[in-house]
């Protein structure tokens, strides 16, 4: 991945609630994941 491109918090977001829906199809899914394999992690 390049450095400075993530995915913003907003569209992990929706991502994460993709993933969570049982009705979106897989490709829907897979696309979800990507996105979130991108974003930032969060420091606790």
């Amino acid at each position: 991945m390049a450095k400075g491109k993530q995915t913003s918090p907003a569209a992990a977001t929706a991502a994460s609630k993709v993933l969570r829906d049982g009705r979106t199809g897989a490709a829907s899914k897979t696309a979800a994941a990507s996105a979130l394999s991108q974003a930032p992690k969060k420091k606790k």
